[in-house]
């Protein structure tokens, strides 16, 4: 299989690029995913292969893990339509504005990398508080979607990979945890926050952004072209703040307490999507019961806008599914352990923390994940240092920081659909604009690790 098996990722970029049609990307790099594993296996026919990817799907959604992100994105819908159409958003707005808070663009961009770093505990949580607490903000200025997906993207990844108490730290020290190391795996996971190039890179570049109020390359188109609908899509006559801002601290602060819950006392121990399906679920409950408190809505009027927001977003959902059923069959490829193996055996001692960086790009690039990359990638990395004597915190930060990488620059990963999702923006442009930023900030990242396995290992 070895080459073979990347194929189907770079049919989905292939035809996300050519066709601008990510669905239907993704759904034919499912199917050619199925029909080599069919080829491969002489007692099934090829003619299965449609078949096996519809059971796939299945499969996908039926994994308990999985059907809870998908119920999490629709739910999300509903809670989105509630605060909008109930006035509440642009109660906030006006309220945010009168009080000075965000009075012009720098501080409307502070308050959303403010946000997304607040809410550190879990990256889908961090992206949809920033991006539904700015949506108003960013039309009220004159600042694209496109905008708001980028920072709440490029805060979110990067902030949970170097705070670590949350999921994304128990599950890198789950994988550290199975070797013997020169230091315990806390001490070089904590160690790694040091060496994370991409993820500071990217804050720093996200903050300049913002501090500058300057974009760049096709951002630049986006900020001109300000489509109509989405500024007309926040226009419910004010009301009430409560309306956004309650179930928006409901969602946060029960997040912390499902964590805790889940995790038996321990937050870094929880279960990220456990606890950001109930903390949803819980916020679009008090949304919906503020409604009828308040007599803005009535039971069934309200019923109908929660429908209506879940039908909004059924396509992002389908993406989400689709990413997660085509992230499924590449395991079974082996697509990324056949990436892993650009790292090669004969590298200069020099070159192979930056190559650990750049195998984790490109495999969380063409599989769309990163936690799938951490998985693969520690246990190739994790020898080297047993074997080598390389830096530890080092190497696994190369492979942290590539994981992140591959994610912001892949069309076909879930975490880019979230973070369009919650920012109200096209998965492709968000993809498009958010591009250069991850290069300029993964070509940094590059040369940093040069330099610093010339001057830690010579």
């Amino acid at each position: 299989m070895d080459w073979m098996s990347i194929i189907p990722p770079l049919v989905a970029i292939v035809v996300v690029f050519w066709k601008k049609e990510v669905i239907l990307a993704l759904a034919l790099a499912v199917l050619c995913a199925e029909l080599l594993i069919v080829v491969n296996d002489a007692s099934v026919s090829s003619l299965l292969a449609p078949i096996n990817a519809i059971e796939r799907v299945v499969d996908t959604a039926s994994s308990p893990g999985n059907t809870r992100v998908l119920i999490f994105s629709v739910l999300v819908g509903a809670l989105l339509a509630f605060i909008r159409d109930s006035g509440g958003v642009t109660a906030t707005v006006n309220y945010l504005v009168n009080k000075g808070v965000a009075k012009n663009r720098k501080q409307v961009g502070g308050l959303t990398m403010f946000t997304g770093i607040a809410v550190f505990i879990e990256s889908n949580l961090s992206v949809l508080t920033a991006g539904i607490f700015a949506r108003g903000l960013y039309d009220r200025f004159g600042m694209s979607r496109a905008r708001l997906a980028y920072i709440i993207d490029s805060t979110s990844a990067p902030i949970c990979i170097l705070i670590l108490l949350n999921g994304w730290g128990a599950f890198i020290l789950s994988l550290l945890d199975a070797y013997e190391l020169p230091a315990s795996s806390a001490s070089i996971l904590w160690g790694s926050v040091f060496f994370n190039f991409y993820a500071i890179f990217t804050l720093l570049i996200v903050a300049y952004t913002i501090s500058a109020d300057k974009v760049h390359g096709p951002m630049v188109e986006e900020e001109v072209s300000l489509t109509k609908s989405t500024v007309v899509q926040e226009t419910a006559e004010a009301t009430k703040a409560r309306f956004m801002l309650l179930p928006l601290l409901t969602m946060v602060i029960s997040m912390v307490g499902f964590m805790l819950w889940t995790g038996d006392g321990v937050l870094s121990q929880g279960s990220g999507s456990k606890s950001v399906l109930y903390a949803t679920a819980l916020a679009t409950a008090v949304a919906y019961g503020l409604l009828l408190v308040h007599k803005r809505f009535t039971h069934q009027e309200a019923v109908t806008v929660g429908f209506k927001g879940m039908g909004e977003l059924l396509p992002l959902v389908t993406i989400v599914l689709l990413s997660l059923t085509l992230g499924n069959s590449l395991k079974i490829l082996g697509t990324g352990a056949f990436v892993a193996g650009i790292v090669g055996e004969f590298l200069p001692l020099v070159l192979i923390v930056p190559m650990l960086f750049l195998a984790g790009a490109v495999m969380s690039f063409t599989t769309g994940t990163s936690w799938g990359t951490f998985a693969i990638l520690i246990p190739i990395g994790v020898p080297l240092i047993q074997t080598l004597g390389l830096p530890p915190s080092l190497v696994i930060a190369a492979i942290l920081g590539g994981g992140v990488f591959g994610d912001h620059c892949s069309p076909i990963s879930d975490t880019t659909a979230v973070s369009s999702l919650a920012a109200g923006c096209d998965v492709l442009t968000h993809v498009k604009t958010q591009l250069p930023y991850a290069l300029i900030a993964g070509a940094m990242t590059l040369v940093a690790y040069f330099v610093a396995s010339l001057i830690m290992i010579g």
